[in-house]
């Protein structure tokens, strides 16, 4: 078998020219400090495309297995004084296995990830439904095998959840603009606690809030998965869905980052990515004009944990914490270098030994400060952070916090 590309989203040259190889990825890496191997790094990942690419290495079992490791923390793309894309890189060769190494399982996996799943809201309702049955039966083990490990720290759920779909919120204070808010896939059935937080706070610093009728998924575990055609068509209806407005707010950091990062999947001229903030960028500069205020300090610990799409996608560090500090709490930090959770979408149930040893590390972390309250603004994480903790932990989004310390 010869090597070589066979789509449109394959890595291109010039991504692949960018690495020179200096290695100051490595520390960042989480998959490389758990084994200390070349080809679990992110330039040993390059590499690997760059032999298939130039027709040395062929998209095989080894290409795949290098790949699926990778957790696209992007942590490396922090690091790196390239600027190598990674992400975008990773998410090519992601396509190509997916074109080149086509399975049964690799299908159904995109379908559930696309339209026909994530992508559907009857179908996130009805497994929405089944979850919060299971919950209810206490069972040991509610749901079979990777999955009851992966979504083991869900939150508790309504039998009937209720969707902000297609509402509208006036602001309670001199109006400063409007806010469309990105209701995504499981974050309004899962987490409406965040949803009903980020509204409260957005009305209270001055904006009119609309959740848009005829959003859908971010798409962004379809293109992490290589699912291309699904997380463009995806990327599509939600740039028509909010085409008239100019601030479009999400509550989720990987769905921020996949949000900004649109002209990728579904290009419609420029200024989009400028048009998307993450809700943490919104309510931080709020409280510094003084559209919200201040709690005074309780000298209560809240462990930051910082999300990889917040962090080292969007570069956004201090808002979280500014957050935090405003509702009267104590900000702790617990990891520099903000290793990956171990989360990751789907990883956590296609890669459950990894995802498991970096959740607990992330959870010692935790564990070695004071905090019994952990602040984490992505919705997989905080699952992922409440399953290692385990009792006598609290998980909530920094907006969360705020909302309940003002109201």
């Amino acid at each position: 078998m010869t090597g070589g590309w066979v789509t449109r989203d394959a890595p291109t040259p010039e991504e692949l020219a960018a690495c020179i190889h200096c290695g100051l990825c490595l520390p960042g890496c989480p998959t490389y400090r758990l084994t200390g191997e070349e080809t679990a790094s992110p330039r040993g990942r390059l590499s690997a495309m760059s032999a298939v690419a130039d027709g040395i290495a062929a998209v095989d079992e080894t290409f795949e297995e290098m790949m699926s490791f990778c957790l696209q923390c992007r942590a490396c793309e922090v690091a790196c004084p390239s600027l190598v894309p990674f992400g975008r890189a990773m998410e090519g060769a992601r396509v190509e296995l997916a074109a080149q190494r086509p399975s049964p399982t690799r299908r159904a996996r995109g379908r559930l990830l696309g339209r026909r799943g994530l992508g559907s809201r009857p179908a996130v309702a009805l497994v929405t439904m089944l979850a919060a049955i299971g919950q209810r039966l206490r069972a040991p083990r509610w749901l079979p095998g990777r999955l009851g490990g992966a979504l083991g720290g869900l939150r508790p759920l309504p039998v009937r959840a209720p969707s902000t779909l297609s509402d509208t919120w006036e602001p309670l204070a001199a109006r400063v603009g409007t806010a469309a808010l990105l209701a995504g896939c499981v974050m309004d059935p899962w987490f409406a606690g965040v949803h009903t937080a980020s509204i409260a706070v957005l009305r209270r610093a001055g904006y009119r809030v609309e959740v848009p009728a005829g959003q859908t998924c971010c798409g962004a575990l379809a293109a992490h998965d290589g699912a291309a055609d699904e997380a463009r068509a995806l990327a599509a209806t939600n740039r028509q869905a909010f085409a008239g407005y100019d601030l479009i707010v999400a509550d989720s950091a990987g769905c921020g980052a996949h949000l900004k990062e649109y002209e990728s999947w579904a290009p419609g001229g420029e200024g989009w990515a400028d048009r998307v903030r993450d809700i943490t960028e919104v309510v931080a500069e709020a409280i510094a004009d003084g559209r919200l205020p201040t709690q005074p300090e309780t000298g209560t610990p809240v462990a930051m944990q910082d999300p990889c799409h917040l962090r080292h996608a969007q570069r956004i560090i201090e808002p979280p914490r500014a957050i935090v500090h405003a509702a009267g709490y104590t900000p702790v930090e617990i990891d520099p270098l903000a290793m990956c959770c171990g989360a990751a979408g789907v990883y956590s149930v296609l890669r459950p030994e990894t995802s498991a040893e970096l959740g607990g590390r992330k959870a010692a972390q935790v564990t070695a400060t004071s905090a019994r309250i952990v602040a984490s603004a992505n919705p997989g994480c905080e699952m992922q952070l409440r399953s290692h903790l385990g009792p006598g932990y609290r998980v909530a989004h920094p907006v969360e916090l705020f909302a309940e310390a003002i109201e």
